[in-house]
């Protein structure tokens, strides 16, 4: 068997600090991580939701973009009802400050709307207007966590293509592992990014998480030049299925469940990391890539 390649960041606050002041000139744009998956059903948006929660308990601005365009529900499982979601700013002449709304932690929530087919078939121009309005919205020092739809459609792979690091959910059954090399291999062979970080969720223990992350690292390592980084696993565990029934994040409603140590575990791993200096901002690349 291929040995597993994990990826091992540089701990401490500190460092990921002066690494972030050391390369200032060179960083455009907020921090900007697209969080996917293969197939749906997985747990994505959950792990965005509750990830976004704890990165904002240490203390960063973190904003979550629901990037599901059309079918958008990151909302739904925060508890929270969006008045305006992005069809009113690209149809209804409205600013991204205005339909912008808090929620739990003080994160900031930006909804893409649910049931508007126009916003899962935009066309250049409107893509353009909104990524011209995402330049001026979000800080330096902001962290955005893109919640993208399920799937390798054009709308995923331009958030995921964009994204500074990609954070791919999957699970234990073979379809989420089949899904997930799928979106793996493109990003891959198109060289949109030369390493992705797994997140197994859903799984029985750890065992079975270094099991799952094993079969994909197998698979990848024999047929694609990309290095997967294990950035952590979610346990199966029931309070997760009553936070999503309550619409009350787990984090918040229970902060020492396993699946909110977990969810920490993850938040740390991602601050205390070493940020890499990119040459254009997030949303430059991004609007080239849909031009």
């Amino acid at each position: 068997m291929t040995p597993i390649k994990l990826w091992q960041p540089r701990t401490g606050q500190s460092y990921y600090q002066d690494n972030l002041i050391k390369n200032e000139s060179a960083l455009w744009g907020p921090r900007a991580i697209a969080v996917a998956s293969g197939k749906g059903g997985v747990g994505k948006t959950s792990i965005v939701v509750n990830l976004a929660l704890c990165l904002a308990k240490m203390g960063n601005r973190v904003t979550v973009f629901d990037a599901d365009l059309g079918l958008a529900n990151a909302e739904v499982l925060l508890g929270i009802v969006p008045p305006y979601s992005l069809f009113e700013v690209l149809y209804g002449g409205m600013t991204l400050d205005e339909i912008a709304v808090q929620g739990p932690c003080g994160i900031r929530v930006i909804s893409g709307g649910s049931g508007f087919l126009e916003m899962a078939n935009l066309d250049r121009s409107r893509r353009q207007q909104l990524l011209r309005m995402f330049n001026h919205f979000v800080g330096k020092d902001e962290i955005v966590l893109i919640d993208t739809g399920a799937g390798i459609n054009k709308n995923v792979l331009g958030f995921v293509a964009a994204a500074e690091e990609v954070i791919i959910v999957v699970t234990p059954e073979p379809t989420s592992l089949t899904d997930a090399y799928a979106l793996i291999k493109i990003l891959a062979n198109f060289k949109l990014h030369s390493e992705v970080n797994v997140v197994v969720n859903r799984a029985a223990d750890r065992n079975e998480a270094m099991r799952t992350l094993g079969r994909i690292s197998t698979a990848t390592g024999r047929f694609l030049d990309i290095k997967i980084n294990f950035l952590g696993w979610v346990p199966d565990d029931k309070l997760v299925t009553q936070a999503v029934k309550s619409q009350q994040p787990y984090y918040i409603t229970n902060h020492n469940s396993p699946a909110s140590r977990s969810i920490t575990k993850i938040a740390e791993l991602l601050v205390g990391g070493s940020r890499l200096a990119t040459k254009e901002g997030f949303w430059t690349k991004l609007m080239g890539l849909f031009s």
